[in-house]
């Protein structure tokens, strides 16, 4: 016990001590629109904080899911769209720290999300920005889909923010066997309560496209949303025992140098809008090819 609980302190520390240096190589990221400045950060904390204009529909066990309902005056067309839904949990068993590392290591999710198809990074943009791919299982007959997106995060002593978009790459377009998914927003604000718990949340606006209603889409992550976030649980729980195992030493997200990904200039990316995608026929014989 005391032997793990100084694993967790010294973690904590070196989260700590590489802020300046991640807060030094921000300072000198290329200029960009498209890359989140302060504000975006501070806009996904508020929203993950907010109850004004959200809806609890679950409340169990330390967990809670929130949809959000915009006042009257601008709903238009409510029905035809993807809802924006947020999940917080109570985690009293792992750190903020690594919470924030096991929703960093893609290596590792390989090992816990069977859901998962490819997922590799592409590019860095500064040294808390890349580029990255990720494609997933949907159920028969329902193509896979797949989402190119810009991840930026913000570290200091209190809290830990990643957030996500998609966006356009010139290198990788629509594939003919996938349906292009589209992230309007989607990320994590992390806020440790002690050494050892966190509170945990996870935000997110997601059109999977293809031809699937929108009401169906809503409700369907209303009722994964909790499954979801029991897996990351016990992905946090299970992290530090396979990172030991696992280039314990590499943390890119912690430390910039580690990072060898090619640098791209963020003036060739664009924000990926769903209208500019087409809607796929989910029914297609190009299905049969994704199972």
């Amino acid at each position: 016990m005391t032997s793990q609980k100084r694993r967790d302190s010294g973690d904590q520390t070196l989260h700590s001590d590489n802020l300046s240096r991640i807060l030094l190589w921000n300072n000198c990221k290329m200029s960009s629109n498209i890359l989140p400045d302060e504000t975006v950060f501070e806009d996904f904390k508020k929203q993950c904080l907010a109850t004004e204009n959200w809806t609890n529909k679950y409340d169990k066990n330390g967990m809670q899911v929130w949809v959000e309902m915009p006042p009257r005056a601008v709903k238009t067309n409510n029905k035809s769209k993807v809802h924006k839904m947020k999940c917080k949990m109570i985690v009293k068993d792992v750190s903020a720290a690594t919470m924030y590392d096991v929703v960093h290591d893609g290596e590792y999710r390989k090992s816990w999300d069977p859901t998962m198809v490819e997922s590799y990074d592409i590019a860095r943009l500064s040294a808390n920005a890349d580029i990255g791919y990720f494609s997933w299982k949907c159920p028969t007959p329902i193509k896979n889909r797949d989402v190119v997106t810009l991840r930026s995060w913000q570290v200091n002593e209190e809290e830990y923010i990643i957030v996500n978009f998609s966006v356009k790459h010139p290198q990788f377009p629509p594939r003919s066997d996938l349906v292009r998914a589209v992230s309007i927003l989607t990320g994590y604000y992390i806020k440790p309560l002690g050494p050892n718990s966190c509170t945990f949340y996870y935000l997110s606006q997601a059109d999977p496209k293809g031809a699937l209603p929108k009401w169906v889409v809503n409700m369907a992550y209303q009722v994964l949303a909790p499954d979801v976030m029991k897996s990351v649980h016990k992905a946090g729980q299970k992290y530090p025992e396979w990172k030991r195992e696992n280039s314990p030493e590499r943390k890119p997200w912690l430390y910039p140098e580690q990072n060898t990904l090619p640098m791209m200039d963020p003036a060739e990316l664009s924000i990926q809008r769903g209208d500019s995608l087409e809607n796929i026929n989910e029914t297609s014989p190009d299905s049969e090819d994704s199972s």
